[in-house]
């Protein structure tokens, strides 16, 4: 599932727009057959890896476009309008090129990158289970004796595995004999997908989102050169915005269901549904009460794409000025276009059936996976916590942490 590929260059953020909407035309054709058979979206992410678009943020110093964040989430906004599967299949691949470019030297950078430029793909390996918290990391890395270094452990919820050809996997390093230079910590090692010891099982079992290729990853005495690894701290030392990228491009997939949901209503309505007996109109979309639904529907995800884009244009100010308080301002920001957007995909999508009618839950339409897709990828982190900075910040100006999932 992993080829090599030869990708096109993205030269600028207007052309990032448009080769994902192209892309993403085609990619809403059989959205529902793919879901519906849980076929992945092998030879789509093959295509969306030769468009360029994997390699649009590597910096221009090193020969890519450096898309701003404000762009990029509207590409991955606009591609999971049409699945968001193939929209989270490259967020992981996205924030894990951002550490490179916040944490990593300048041979680790130039090496990198240019495996991105050539259509190389990041997946993620960070979750476990068993832990008190997700921040308990059980898997190591060791000194080994022929040099370089061991990694054993296993990780879930890998999103992208499957179609990746290098693994970002967070680890602790286990050195009581301080045989290393490194100091004590996590750290992100970039492991080749086809290394010995490495196994991805393709057991997601979600009920949406399951194309994603969000599967398991075991990792027994695989070997791991010095150069792949790459110290995680440097990414919530300082005001980078780390956290505040990585849930923005999150948003951005659950404005796109948002907004296919309505679309898809909308479209059922307006050549599928009988009216209702006691409208007395001749069609559905003349009822005045499912007119003012659509209505608030409308205004549900039209406001979430607003606050999406104001938290894409406080996370470029960060991005381009990066201080305590803008990059405050960029996660809470966020914080608030997550809460907006996960609560405007659950009720859209939801809703959907409310405007359609009885019709609209027959199986073969699969219309179900937009709600399904919305509940099981918004789970990904409360937003119960992100009210509780925003009120923080606004009644004891106490700034919001520097974690991944802020």
């Amino acid at each position: 599932m992993t080829a090599s590929l030869d990708a096109a260059l993205v030269s600028t953020a207007a052309e990032a727009v448009s080769v994902a909407s192209e892309l993403a035309t085609r990619f809403a054709v059989g959205a529902a057959d793919r879901d519906r058979a849980r076929r992945l979206p092998v030879d789509e992410i093959a295509e969306l890896s030769r468009s360029g678009l994997y390699g649009a943020t590597v910096p221009a110093t090193f020969g890519g476009a450096d898309i701003a964040p404000s762009v990029l989430a509207e590409v991955l906004r606009i591609l999971a309008t049409a699945d968001p599967n193939i929209a989270q299949i490259p967020q992981s691949h996205f924030v894990y090129v951002q550490l490179l470019k916040v944490a990593a030297n300048s041979e680790q950078q130039r090496f990198f990158f240019g495996e991105v430029l050539r259509g190389k793909r990041f997946a993620n390996a960070q979750s476990e289970r068993g832990g008190k918290t997700i921040t308990d990391i059980a898997t190591t890395f060791t000194p080994a004796q022929s040099g370089g270094f061991r990694l054993d452990g296993t990780k879930y919820y890998c999103t992208g595995t499957l179609f990746a050809q290098w693994i970002p996997v967070l680890a602790r390093l286990h050195d009581p004999e301080q045989l290393s230079a490194l100091p004590p910590g996590d750290y992100v090692l970039y492991v080749p997908a086809d290394s010995a010891g490495l196994t991805v099982v393709d057991d997601w079992n979600g009920f949406g989102q399951r194309l994603t290729g969000s599967g398991t990853v075991t990792l027994e005495g695989v070997a791991v050169q010095p150069e792949w690894v790459v110290r995680r701290s440097p990414a919530f030392d300082g005001p980078t915005s780390y956290g505040a990228f990585a849930q923005l491009l999150h948003t951005a997939i659950d404005v796109g269901i948002a907004r296919a949901a309505l679309d898809e209503a909308a479209a059922f309505v307006r050549t599928k549904s009988r009216p209702w007996f006691e409208a007395k109109v001749e069609r559905a979309v003349d009822d005045p009460l499912l007119v003012q639904r659509f209505g608030e529907l409308a205004v549900s995800v039209a406001t979430a794409e607003a606050t999406l884009v104001a938290a894409g244009r406080a996370v470029d100010a960060a991005f381009d000025e990066p201080t305590e308080q803008s990059a405050a301002d960029a996660s809470i920001a966020v914080a608030v276009a997550k809460i907006v957007a996960e609560k405007s995909a659950v009720e859209v999508s939801a809703a959907l059936f409310e405007v359609s009618g009885t019709r609209s839950a027959a199986a073969d339409l699969d219309l179900d996976r937009h709600w399904r897709n919305a509940r099981t990828h918004t789970l990904h982190d409360p937003v119960r916590w992100k009210y509780q900075h925003i009120g923080r910040v606004l009644l004891h100006n106490e700034p919001p942490p520097r974690h991944g999932l802020i």
